[in-house]
């Protein structure tokens, strides 16, 4: 018999716990539900229960093709403040200096799975705000710049399985169709960095890069977006090439980090 599904809060809280004890000790892997419950010492059905709780507060995912469950980025956002690893919290002087230099608007993302998710913003100081992602919001990857710069740096095959994966949710988002996906990927592999203009906000522009690990794979991305006029020509190319200098900063960090 499986274990009480009405246990006390303070009883549940524990075994969620040591559910996310378990997701961390698996490490980038991640693990299958039978795994995490013999290792957790719950019943399956316990183990699925926790695990689509702490799904749904951010805390754990599910890869859809490995069935592997992960720590979530948003378990990484309350620790920001307890762990200088987070990348967030390593990335926090980067998104103020950037901000500061652009006057803009600047973010962090992260990859988990198929999505890329908002981990820091930083607002400029210009007087025309464009906050087009909220922290702790999440879209498939690719559809807006900071997304499209972790999906066009990933391997071929992976970033097809990425666009096969989000055939359906990419609907919600007309612009990023899969064949301009496609192509969105190409013009961002040739330039270096990604750009979007006016295809998620009408009117608003956006630029990002990857930042890379010691494997030249995307860990999260930078970003800048602005009216379209503060993200265009020559100042396009500038706010490229800074990016891409606190970019290879914020990887460097991570390295020594690990």
């Amino acid at each position: 018999m499986d274990e009480d599904l009405d246990a006390p809060p303070v009883k549940s809280i524990s075994r969620a716990a040591t559910v996310l004890r378990v997701l961390a000790a698996m490490g980038a892997e991640g693990g299958q539900l039978t795994e995490i419950a013999r290792r957790a010492g719950f019943g399956k059905a316990t183990t699925h229960r926790i695990l689509a709780a702490l799904t749904d507060v951010e805390f754990a995912y599910q890869n859809t093709t490995t069935r592997h469950y992960h720590l979530g980025a948003g378990l990484g956002l309350l620790a920001r403040q307890a762990s200088h690893h987070d990348v967030g919290a390593l990335a926090q002087p980067v998104l103020m200096r950037l901000a500061c230099q652009t006057q803009d608007t600047v973010y962090i993302q992260v990859r988990e799975g198929f999505r890329a998710f908002c981990i820091g913003r930083e607002q400029g100081s210009f007087p025309i705000k464009t906050l087009s992602l909220d922290v702790g919001q999440s879209r498939p990857l690719g559809v807006g710049s900071g997304s499209l710069a972790l999906l066009s740096f990933l391997p071929r095959d992976e970033i097809e399985t990425v666009i096969g994966a989000n055939t359906r949710w990419l609907r919600d988002y007309p612009a990023f169709a899969p064949e301009s996906l496609r192509e969105l990927v190409r013009e961002t592999q040739a330039r270096g960095y990604a750009f979007i203009e006016g295809q998620v906000i009408p009117g608003v522009n956006a630029i990002a890069v990857p930042v890379l690990d010691e494997n030249k794979r995307p860990v999260a991305s930078l970003s800048v977006t602005a009216i379209a006029d503060r993200v265009h020509g020559e100042r396009a190319l500038w706010l490229a090439s800074l990016l891409r200098e606190e970019a290879e900063q914020l990887s460097l960090q991570l390295h020594r980090t690990g």
